[in-house]
């Protein structure tokens, strides 16, 4: 018999701990009495009367099926399906990121290049870096006076951070050996800079590219809780309003499998930059 590879034996172990983890929860989950089943007592009193609880795993399941099975349902302002909810988190989430990487990946490239920018902008830098992404949405409230700006914007202002300061680190780290033989070639800053010092500082800039989705996709929940209206973070706080942990939970594990895909994704492209010196 072939012995199996590492990544299948990762995989079988997973799916094992997978399988006894729900288990697990839904044995110690305690079955809960149905109404026809109380003592007048009981049915006087609220005691084993049927109540808000976390759910088993089944139920989740269930959940999951009749919320994947039409993901695009539009039934109104406060019922759209998971579908549509994620799909406005990811257009907020890329509309401020895109704009980050705009401003972040150029500035990175000055900053590394030169040791006088970076010591000009370094104060600022450690001042606005530490504040919390969600300090800054009353204020982008009352400024831009609309949610849906204000949520893009809590996300261009989280994002840009990790690849400003990545980009910086990796421009700077390009070894002299290489941009010296450029100048030897007479290569203008321009060239030097996308024909030298970008392939080799690609790998570190996309590490904070790979950072940056992360977070963000981690503040647009919470922020979408603000603002409300639609969205995955939307979806989570009204079905907590609607006292429906199943639906809750799910969401839970949607976020998780979109932001897994994304870092994924960006984790596909960090190894197609990488090189082996």
């Amino acid at each position: 018999m072939e012995r199996l590879s590492l990544n299948q034996r990762a995989a079988i172990l997973s799916i094992l701990m997978l399988v006894v983890g729900l288990l697990v929860w839904e044995l110690s989950i305690p079955a809960q009495k149905a109404v026809g089943e109380l003592t007048e007592y009981e049915r006087l009193t609220g005691g084993g009367q049927p109540k808000a609880g976390v759910p088993p795993p089944s139920q989740v399941i269930a959940k999951a099926w009749e919320q994947l099975s039409n993901p695009f349902y539009d039934a109104g302002p406060n019922d759209k399906g998971i579908g549509i909810q994620i799909g406005y988190s990811i257009y907020r989430v890329l509309s401020g990121y895109i704009l980050a990487a705009a401003l972040a990946i150029p500035l990175g490239f000055l900053i590394g290049m030169s040791p006088v920018a970076y010591k000009a902008l370094n104060p600022f830098i450690q001042v606005l870096r530490p504040i919390s992404p969600l300090a800054w949405m009353p204020l982008a409230l009352f400024i831009i006076q609309d949610s849906e700006a204000s949520a893009i914007f809590v996300i261009f202002i989280c994002s840009i951070w990790p690849m400003l300061l990545n980009t910086a680190f990796g421009v700077a780290a390009v070894r002299s050996d290489w941009v010296n033989v450029a100048r030897t070639h007479e290569l203008g800053h321009l060239r030097t800079a996308f024909l030298v010092i970008l392939p080799a500082a690609a790998p570190t800039i996309v590490t904070g590219m790979r950072i940056s989705i992360g977070i963000a996709w981690l503040v647009i929940v919470a922020a979408e809780m603000l603002v409300g209206g639609t969205g995955i973070g939307y979806y989570v706080w009204n079905e907590w309003n609607n006292l429906d942990l199943t639906s809750v939970i799910f969401s839970i594990f949607m976020i998780g499998v979109v932001g897994m895909a994304l870092d994924s994704a960006f984790g596909l492209l960090q190894r197609a930059v990488s090189y082996v010196e």
